[in-house]
């Protein structure tokens, strides 16, 4: 007959009980299937909706589409096409020229946010909610609504131009007032999600800054460009990446403003556009994916070149 458990030895089982669940949470948090688990959603949306789509546009671009549809392997057909079309470096200096003028919206919002946040600013929140509007604002309605300002008849724009006794253009039928447009649409749209970055660069300044240097005598002017521009360089190098990228994305302005059957269109329309026409309008699917490998190949080298210039003009410290 076993001896009955003595008092003490009752005592230190719970405690190694404890110890063995501390031992085995350990190994169970240095396993490697933990962060495995948590990416596996992301890693899966990821590999599903953007790296097979982008593989898949890959191979296409390799490749002649027939009119019943099935694909040729023609190797780099589509790309020596496209070094001697006319319409892709036109379609690329229009992007270009959007770009820039989209880009202006950077400036403007800085202005507009140091303005904004400066203290006692009175209906702050107002002044936030209606920049922003344009941002969440569906697209289309956006396109209509400008395409209305800019009808050459009765539009707006050229009302405000007939006060000071200037005649209006076509804007959306004339080539080269079509793109600046456009492009103007493109930048008001952009400054609301701009200005809300811009504004909380702002709000991560110091306000003893703003105190010494006033006591030094710096005007507002001064501290503008000494205290706020320098020290929203990470916050402008962010709002930059992210106006080139969504510039060189432009479709949905270009096609409910101006149509696929205006004359302008040569004049105005950019690479992602060229990249529609020829993929559902042509049916040159595999010309198509070539555009787009041409797209990503130039957005991602001018995402690389900011990147190696921030080091000369973003001030982190």
């Amino acid at each position: 007959m076993s001896a009955p458990p003595t008092a003490r030895s009752s005592r230190s089982a719970p405690s190694t009980d404890a110890g063995q669940a501390r031992r085995r949470s350990r190994r169970l948090r240095g396993s490697p299937l933990w962060p495995a688990l948590f990416l596996a959603p992301t890693l899966l949306i990821l590999g599903v909706f953007h790296l097979w789509p982008g593989v898949q546009t890959l191979w296409y671009s390799f490749t002649e589409w027939g009119a019943f549809g099935g694909t040729t392997f023609t190797g780099i057909a589509n790309y020596a096409r496209m070094l001697k079309d006319p319409e892709i470096i036109r379609s690329f200096l229009n992007t270009a020229v959007f770009t820039l003028i989209v880009m202006i919206s950077i400036p403007i919002g800085t202005v507009l946010a140091s303005m904004i946040e400066r203290p006692g600013m009175r209906f702050r929140s107002l002044y936030r909610t209606l920049y922003f509007i344009p941002f969440v604002t569906m697209p289309a309605a956006v396109a209509i609504v400008w395409k209305i300002i800019f009808n050459g008849d009765f539009g707006v724009a050229n009302w405000l131009l007939s006060l000071i006794g200037i005649s209006g253009p076509y804007w959306l039928s004339t080539p080269p007032f079509a793109l600046i447009a456009v492009s103007i649409v493109g930048m008001w749209s952009a400054m609301g999600f701009n200005l809300i970055l811009l504004s909380a660069g702002v709000r991560e300044i110091p306000r003893e800054l703003y105190e010494a240097a006033e006591i030094d005598g710096a005007s507002p002017l001064r501290q503008f460009f000494s205290v706020t521009v320098p020290l929203m360089t990470p916050s402008l190098f962010f709002v930059t990446i992210i106006t080139v990228i969504q510039a060189f994305q432009q479709f949905d302005l270009i096609f409910i403003m101006l149509g696929t059957n205006n004359i302008a269109l040569p004049e105005t329309q950019g690479l992602v556009f060229i990249f529609y026409a020829q993929a559902f309008i042509n049916n040159d699917k595999g010309y198509a994916a070539a555009i787009g490998i041409l797209a990503l190949v130039v957005i991602g080298l001018l995402t690389m070149l900011q990147f190696r210039l921030q080091k000369r003009w973003v001030h982190y410290d």
